[in-house]
Order: C-alpha cells, then structure tokens, then sequence
C-alpha cells in the first residue's frame, strides 16, 4: 500500500507541531475509520517507536533507582531507613509491572541493568559521603537477586524492625 504526501496529510503534519494531543486523537479517528490516505504517516511511526523507546529508558530509571538504593543498603550501614526500604520495594514493584505489561523487555535486562549499574552508583555518591571508588566496577548484584523481593545485600534486616519484606 502506498501512502501519498498530500494537503491533508500536511494539515495533520502542521497539526502534529501545534497540538499534539488534538493530533494524537486525529490520527487515532483516522485509524478507526481505516482512513489510511490521511494518516501522518511519517510522525506516527516516530511516536511508535518513541513509545517502545520510553518503555526502555523507564526500565533503566527504575533500575538505577533500586540499585542506588541497594548499594545505599549495602555500604551505609549504619545509615539503613524504612525511606530506603520503601523505596527498594516501589521500585521492584514498577520494575515487575514494566515487564509484566511489556514481556520482550526482559531479554533486554542485562543490557539495562549494565548501564543502569552507573546510574545506580551515581545516585549513592549524591546522597552519602562515599565516592565511586568506593563500589564495585561491575554491579555485585545478579539480576534475579536485584529483582527478588527478599533480597536485601549485606547484613539482613534486624528484627525488631517493623518493616515487612513483601511482594
């Protein structure tokens, strides 16, 4: 099938630049009514691929998050906080659900969770007096381990803490 450039696909271009929104819910109109000759083509498969890209940079944020936290974890201590907890936890649970809506992420986490590892370091250097020689190169942590609800790096949690290890 071939798609021709025309006025109306100019109009729906121009719109793409002024109102994205009014332009996402034209082209999903158009869609609908198999209105193919009018779709904004070109913009619409960068949106697409935008999407599948986004979905991609969220697991790596999330990633970086929890492995800054781990570390935190791990090499602070002293300094260990139901904050820090809470947050390793809210960021497993995204983490699961990203994967769980989008399956043909996780032959991608290795690679996510290599450049996420940096990130992860980054954010513990900005909030404790250590530095980055102070972590290892390469993450310590095994991806099943990171994601393990269980899962928490040195020694575990004392009891008598009221925080609960859940899914």
């Amino acid at each position: 099938m071939e798609t021709k450039v025309n006025s109306a696909s100019d109009t729906t271009s121009s719109l793409y630049e002024t109102d994205f929104y009014a332009w996402t819910q034209e082209q999903a109109k158009l869609l609908q009514q198999g209105a193919w000759e009018h779709l904004d083509i070109v913009n619409l498969v960068d949106e697409i691929e935008s999407l599948g890209k986004q979905q991609r940079q969220e697991l790596r944020n999330r990633l970086g998050v929890l492995l800054g936290h781990l570390l935190k974890w791990e090499f602070q201590r002293n300094k260990r906080s139901k904050s820090w907890f809470i947050t390793v936890r809210e960021q497993r649970r995204e983490i699961r659900d990203i994967l769980s809506e989008n399956p043909s992420l996780k032959p991608y986490l290795p690679e996510a969770l290599e450049k996420a590892y940096q990130s992860g370091i980054d954010l513990a250097v900005r909030e404790t007096p250590l530095t980055d020689k102070d972590f290892p190169v390469e993450c310590p942590y095994p991806i099943e381990c990171i994601l393990d609800s269980h899962f928490f790096p040195g020694q575990p949690i004392e009891s008598g803490q009221d925080w609960v290890v859940e899914n």
